[in-house]
């Protein structure tokens, strides 16, 4: 991928760094060349943004030509509204108050060049706004009020906005950020794409296992796709690849979902999407959604504080408990009489104000089927851990867990309804990769969920695909970005 700064008056910005040109916004406008290459990383730094400014202009052109302009005209727009801004940075108030605690004044401005403050004590913070808000040049301005310091707004600043104390160092900043790109660019021959994996490297629970991301990045390798690996701290960096691939522990108020949504659009392939994370974490929402289309689940009770005494008389004893965002068995328990749940309803209801209830089904084992482009990808029964009701048992008060075994079967060998339910429970959440819970009672199938970022763990899921499964997965990768592609030329 090639680097352009746009500016104004190019004389002004004496970068002399491999593989990064700087040009005039003029010239990047009306010149056909610049409109004929294809992957190319575009850093605004015009006088002005304003609307139908040529720095616009630059950024708008960018986006439909496909070059990937930083900052975007949604950036632009975003910085307009300072709620969406203290929104996007509400999880860095420990760092502000850590930052900034030495200064006795009511008010401090930051200046933001890519990444960096004049001053290095304030690198960590401006690093993080940097990767946050994704405009190469900002300006945040804070308030001390009521013994705390917050963020009262944030803009994207143009190189004319830039004082001429700092201009040297602007010109250091850039110089260093462009050539640590380039050293991670060099690192390795030109693939065809780019993915990003997203993980979590002290994750104790993780989606997948770390023989299962080698074969991950193995299949990648053959079908011409570059993996790196970000965490949560390289939000920034998803303009530097074609798509993300999200192998950490999916939440709708999570740093997951920040990135997810952020690389949708940036226009990157996301698996998991944000409207299948959103989705897919919230039992209410699956709930509603298997009755409105008439799909098989255990009998439910959506319950609140007016209904809770229905529950018994509508599900019977012993029921199941969840709370909205539960996953991975957390979240759910299993009550056996009314004392129990009452002190159990009460205290889910103290969080939300919308629990699900659900008739309990005891079976030795339930069906996963992994569906990925709306096709079945692979089929497990996953068994109840020794002695428990659950796939996986915790102990209260003791870290770990136990999960029981896991049985990896042909998808031609799965009941014919156990994939037929599994592929129209999926379609009703979108194309991604999910993994469906189905409930086998007899002759009963019920769907007990869906989950957006389901297990691909080697020596579990692919105990049958083996290799095969990874590719079908990267594959997955390779077809959407060239179909992104095409649609874009």
């Amino acid at each position: 991928m090639s680097i352009l700064i746009v500016v104004d008056a190019p004389h002004d910005w004496p970068l002399d760094i491999a593989g990064v040109s700087v040009v005039s916004s003029r010239a990047y406008l009306t010149d056909p060349a610049y409109g004929e290459e294809r992957s190319v990383k575009v850093f605004n730094l015009c006088r002005s943004y304003r609307y139908q400014s040529l720095g616009y202009y630059v950024s708008l052109l960018a986006e439909a030509r496909g070059h990937k302009p930083l900052p975007r005209v949604g950036t632009m727009e975003d910085l307009k509204s300072q709620n969406l801004v203290r929104l996007l940075t509400e999880d860095l108030d420990e760092l502000v108050k850590k930052s900034l605690a030495p200064i006795k004044a009511d008010a401090f401005e930051l200046s933001i060049y890519f990444g960096r403050n004049t001053a290095s004590r304030y690198d960590a913070l401006s690093h993080q706004l940097f990767g946050l808000l994704q405009a190469p040049l900002l300006r945040a301005h804070f308030e001390h009020h009521r013994e705390q310091w917050r963020l009262r707004s944030v803009r994207a600043i143009a190189a004319s906005d830039i004082p001429p104390p700092h201009h040297d160092f602007v010109v250091e900043a850039a110089t260093a950020y462009f050539m640590g790109h380039r050293r991670r660019m060099h690192k390795r021959p030109q693939p065809r794409f780019d993915l990003a994996i997203l993980h979590h490297p002290g994750n104790p629970e993780p989606p997948s296992n770390a023989r299962a991301m080698r074969h991950f990045e193995k299949a990648a390798a053959e079908l011409g796709l570059q993996v790196e690996y970000l965490t949560r701290n390289d939000l920034a960096r998803l303009p530097e690849f074609d798509a993300l691939f999200i192998r950490d522990t999916t939440f709708a108020n999570h740093y997951t979902y920040r990135f997810s949504r952020r690389a949708a659009a940036e226009g990157l392939v996301v698996i998991d999407d944000p409207d299948s994370i959103l989705k897919c974490n919230n039992k209410v929402y699956l709930a509603e959604l298997l009755v409105r289309h008439a799909i098989p689940a255990p009998r439910t009770l959506m319950v609140h504080h007016g209904n809770a005494g229905q529950i018994v008389s509508r599900l019977g004893l012993p029921c199941v408990l969840k709370q909205p965002d539960s996953s991975f068995s957390l979240g759910v328990a299993k009550v056996e009489s009314e004392l129990e749940l009452l002190a159990k309803v009460g205290e889910l209801l103290q969080k939300s104000e919308l629990i699900v209830a659900q008739e309990y089904l005891p079976t030795e084992f339930d069906w996963r089927i992994g569906v990925l482009d709306r096709r079945p990808l692979f089929a497990c029964r996953y068994f109840m851990a020794a002695g428990h009701w659950q796939i996986v048992r915790r102990e209260p008060g003791r870290a770990g867990y136990e999960e029981g075994p896991v049985q990896a079967v042909a998808v031609a060998e799965a009941p014919e309804e156990v994939l037929k339910l599994a592929l129209r429970t999926a379609n009703l959440i979108g194309d991604g990769l999910y993994g469906v819970d189905i409930k086998q009672v007899g002759s009963r199938y019920c769907v007990i969920e869906v989950n957006d970022n389901p297990s691909v763990d080697a020596g579990n899921e692919d105990g049958v695909l083996k290799d095969a499964l990874y590719r079908e997965i990267m594959g997955s990768f390779v077809r959407r970005i060239e179909a992104r592609k095409r649609v874009n030329a």
